[in-house]
């Protein structure tokens, strides 16, 4: 749990004198802990706690992302005024949170997501995005893989889980299936975000996107990512949606998409047995192996 008399002398060290009685804390956060506040002249904070020491160490990274791509998208993308090891604070962002968690932990939309306004939207984020140029983020110090870079991270991944974990063998069969298949890793890698979804989008009352969050895993990549989770929230005929507004702004639809997203939602129980075996905390194990135990 936060400690508020902590946090509120924390950010009075960096020059952020906050009202206590505006104080509210996320803990939902797997790498931080977040609270939003107001300082003396009303304005609203966020602020970030990291809560290990790897995330920590990933801070000036996430830094040098957000100061390479807010220019560069329409939606705003926060302005970290601190950036420590111990605290990141910064103004808050324009629109309201497309999804929170409730106190049991359950998800809770605040947002019709068969809104016309928010697939639009979020097509042409989309589509502006993955519109950068990449040899302008690795001249910006940015990570650029390639293909084969991603598909040798996957192979680790599963090698790693079926290492530390009980991997059922048609679950192991299919994903090395899906890794060895040419046809899925193809194309133009993109300058993608990596995890967007409601939770790490702050929404217009219509549904449009305003601001983007959390940009840790943004990088040179396999644009699928950006489409996955959406796919996998939205019905097949509002998805269609999002993909016209992302034709319309420019953006080429990956072949083979629909198949490509859904293997990558499938593999998700591997991508989290990383997290869990990255922190160590035998509650992510325990919940990783769960997530292998229901895998067919």
């Amino acid at each position: 749990m936060i400690d508020a008399e902590h946090l509120l002398a924390l950010a009075a060290r960096h020059g952020i004198t906050l009202r206590p009685d505006s104080l509210r804390v996320n803990e939902a956060g797997l790498d931080y802990q977040v609270a939003l506040a107001e300082d003396q002249d009303g304005d609203g904070w966020v602020l970030r706690l990291p809560r290990r020491a790897d995330v920590a160490a990933k801070i000036h990274e996430e830094r040098r992302i957000l100061e390479f791509v807010g220019p560069r998208l329409d939606a705003a993308v926060p302005d970290w005024r601190v950036a420590t090891e111990e605290l990141i604070a910064y103004p808050l962002l324009p629109g309201e949170p497309g999804l929170t968690l409730d106190e049991a932990g359950a998800p809770v939309l605040h947002f019709d997501p068969s809104s016309g306004a928010f697939l639009r939207s979020f097509g042409e984020l989309l589509a502006q995005l993955h519109a950068i140029d990449a040899d302008e983020a690795r001249s910006a110090g940015l990570r650029v893989e390639t293909y084969d870079d991603v598909r040798a991270a996957w192979r680790s991944r599963l090698e790693a889980a079926e290492a530390e974990f009980a991997v059922p063998a048609t679950a192991s069969r299919r994903w090395a299936a899906w890794i060895a298949d040419d046809a899925l890793w193809s194309g133009d890698v993109h300058f993608s975000h990596g995890e967007l979804y409601p939770a790490h989008l702050l929404l217009a009352e219509e549904g449009r996107v305003l601001s983007v969050l959390d940009w840790t895993t943004a990088k040179v990549t396999d644009p699928v990512a950006d489409f996955a989770l959406q796919r996998s929230m939205t019905a097949p005929e509002d998805f269609e949606l999002v993909l016209r507004a992302y034709r319309e702004a420019g953006g080429r639809v990956p072949d083979r998409l629909a198949e490509r997203c859904d293997a990558l939602i499938g593999a998700s129980a591997l991508g989290y047995a990383e997290f869990a075996l990255l922190t160590g905390e035998p509650e992510h194990r325990q919940a990783a192996q769960a997530l292998f135990d229901a895998a067919v």
